[in-house]
């Protein structure tokens, strides 16, 4: 199980992630703009700049719902692949069986 602080700081990143996503799109959209005058591209680099760093998409980490863990992760099911066997030995997960052979 990891740290449950870790686990909510990354709760908070991806809330931050949603409230400034679209703000940092317009931004970006303004810098990435060739036609605009190099002054205003600026400006909107310096604003983009000063908004938290935390509300950035690559600041969050994918981690597992069930353990907490950060490292193999399945984004197709949202868990790690420890939380994935267990799950799948009980038969918790639809569709995923035990091999045998």
């Amino acid at each position: 199980m990891a740290k449950t602080s870790a686990v909510e700081k990354n709760k908070r990143r991806r809330k931050l992630v949603s409230q400034h996503a679209a703000k940092r799109a317009a931004l970006k959209a303004v810098i990435m703009n060739q036609s605009l005058s190099i002054e205003e591209r600026f400006k909107a680099t310096l604003k983009l700049a000063s908004l938290p760093r935390d509300g950035s998409k690559t600041r969050v980490r994918n981690r597992c719902e069930v353990t907490g863990r950060p490292r193999a992760f399945y984004r197709k099911l949202g868990m790690s692949r420890i939380a994935l066997r267990e799950l799948g030995n009980f038969g918790k997960v639809p569709g995923v069986v035990k091999s045998s052979w």
